[in-house]
């Protein structure tokens, strides 16, 4: 966790996409390749695509979910204006604080509640994070961060529900 939250904060990209679930990161790029599709007008796809250093939509297409996701974030920081001096004391000063752990056991979930505080060069900034850990598929004792558990509802089909091929 806390590994996760230094690489957000040294805007670490690569590293923190590699500690996030794929089929989030998968899902968020067809969402904001679907979204930046549907732009209104080419002008305002263009503006859409400016962050991002691309050519064209396909290229955002065609990368893979880690390589989006570390391109998403760029786009981001770079939208935020932030000096190299405030960025760097957002670094310096970051604290990051456990404040509870709760496990699913039949699920083998592991949810954190973390308070973390740093300074830009005029303000404190402290934020309160719920963050939600499921087993890695590929790697029996590790973990993989699932950022859309808080955010959205988790649907999986029952058994039976899903429709007959004819």
């Amino acid at each position: 966790m806390k590994k996760y939250l230094t690489a957000v904060v040294m805007q670490d990209w690569k590293t923190a996409a590699g500690l996030l679930v794929p089929a989030s990161l998968e899902r968020r790029q067809r969402e904001t390749v679907q979204i930046i599709k549907s732009a209104p007008t080419m002008t305002d796809e263009e503006t859409m695509l400016a962050g991002y250093n691309v050519k064209g939509v396909r290229e955002l297409e065609g990368m893979t979910a880690q390589e989006f996701y570390q391109a998403d974030r760029e786009a981001w920081h770079k939208k935020l204006k932030l000096t190299p001096e405030a960025t760097k004391r957002k670094q310096e000063t970051l604290k990051i604080t456990v404040l509870g752990l709760v496990q699913e056991k039949d699920k083998g979930y592991v949810h954190a509640t973390v308070r973390t505080s740093q300074e830009t060069l005029t303000d404190k900034i402290e934020e309160l994070f719920l963050i939600s850990f499921v087993p890695d598929p590929i790697n029996p004792k590790g973990y993989l961060i699932s950022p859309e558990m808080k955010d959205r509802p988790v649907i999986t089909p029952l058994d039976g529900s899903a429709p007959k091929e004819k």
